[in-house]
């Protein structure tokens, strides 16, 4: 029983597991796994640096190794330091970013593996891995804060968070462990790399998978209002975070844009005078462009937090109906096309009846919004303040009434 306390005084914080919330522990148990996999792999990466570095000037000195080492570091703290600038984005899309910083990792990893084939280019290929690496690392300590206090019962943050360093160090040591051991057996480089990273990136996916936050950023809260909007139902703090998009590639289409510019949002004025009277009483105006297929919030200069809550709850009511409008046209083309009739259908309705879609969701909002509201407070999301990352562009001279 001592020798069970002493290592619970080291892996789980005091009071367990009631000081912590229920998700604490599947999130530590992948934690630990990815650690333990990136523990592995720098084995392998490290061995291959070495190597790579002692090929390369094997006619150098000593000192000239020793400063290629210098500038491999060097050029990975300067890379964090510039990547550092990026600050309330860590906020706003913490899982996200949580999720590509490892994915940076392994590409970090798998530059340096190349060192071993390239011992030519060590120096180059060194610093393009360190700097990968560091950036990899700003994410991962900017994020770790915010998930710990997730977790953290009461002001026992501190806890959390040394217990939490403490499970991944050991996880970490396991690995290295093991893959010293492999590493006398010279196993394949590639294949044994291609095994961990897989382990690792597993591991990352589920661990971010597994944290619950109660805060709505642009994921959790489209995962909400689309529920809502199809169900009347808004999912609990488990469901929401669940079914949140972790992976978001940056070639990906956006259909909502919330705090856009005035030149993005209307392709010509006449839109934007047909449209303004429907938010005389509001601090956005929500439109849709069909040249670009989006849908965008503006952002009057008076609006608050809610107004911007509202707005962006406004745009995914609009989009449910562009897209049942999208759905639509489909479907008359594909049935004319089995009925062979040959009637002309507009290529892009939308273009004429948009602003009849407006006026529409308008009447949904304003009998639905306040619902929406009530029954996610009931669920645990945070309503008085949100990490939706509007835009700076804000509305001037178009005051509500």
């Amino acid at each position: 029983m001592e020798i069970m306390s002493f290592i619970r005084s080291y892996v789980v914080p005091e009071g367990f597991p009631d000081s912590v919330t229920p998700s604490y522990v599947p999130y530590m148990t992948w934690r630990a796994l990815k650690h333990f996999f990136g523990g592995a792999m720098s084995v392998f990466t490290t061995r291959a640096l070495l190597n790579s570095v002692g090929v390369s000037q094997s006619r150098a000195t000593s000192g000239a190794v020793a400063i290629n080492w210098i500038l491999k570091d060097g050029a990975g703290r300067v890379g964090k330091m510039l990547f550092a600038r990026q600050g309330k984005k860590f906020d706003y899309d913490l899982k996200q970013l949580r999720f590509s910083g490892d994915l940076m990792m392994e590409l970090g990893a798998g530059i340096e593996l190349a060192t071993a084939a390239f011992p030519q280019l060590f120096l180059p290929l060194a610093c393009m891995a360190n700097v990968v690496k560091n950036v990899a690392a700003v994410t991962s300590t900017s994020t770790r804060t915010p998930i710990y206090k997730a977790y953290a019962k009461g002001e026992n943050i501190g806890d959390v968070t040394a217990k939490g360093e403490s499970v991944g160090n050991i996880a970490d040591l396991l690995g290295t462990g093991m893959s010293i051991l492999m590493s006398k057996r010279n196993p394949s480089l590639v294949a044994s790399f291609a095994v961990l990273s897989c382990g690792y990136l597993l591991s990352s996916y589920q661990e971010v998978r597994s944290v619950v936050l109660n805060t709505l950023n642009t994921a959790r809260f489209t995962v909400a209002v689309d529920s809502f909007i199809k169900t009347g139902h808004v999912p609990s703090l488990k469901e929401g975070n669940l079914e949140e998009t972790i992976f978001n590639p940056p070639w990906r289409h956006q259909p909502v844009a919330i705090g856009s510019r005035f030149g993005e949002a209307f392709q010509e004025p006449a839109s934007f005078v047909a449209t303004r009277p429907l938010f005389e009483d509001e601090r956005y105006i929500v439109t849709y462009n069909p040249a670009k297929d989006k849908v965008y919030a503006l952002l009057k200069d008076q609006a608050k937090q809610d107004d911007i809550l509202k707005a962006a709850f406004h745009a995914h009511v609009l989009l449910h109906f562009i897209n049942a409008s999208h759905a639509n046209l489909k479907a008359r083309k594909r049935m004319n096309s089995d009925q062979g009739s040959y009637h002309y259908v507009n290529p892009n309705p939308l273009n004429m009846d948009f602003l009849a879609h407006i006026e529409e969701s308008c009447k949904i909002v304003t009998s639905s919004y306040g619902v929406f509201k009530r029954k996610a407070r009931e669920q645990g999301w945070i309503m008085s303040d949100s990490l939706l990352n509007p835009g700076r562009a804000r509305l001037c001279g178009v005051a509500p009434q």
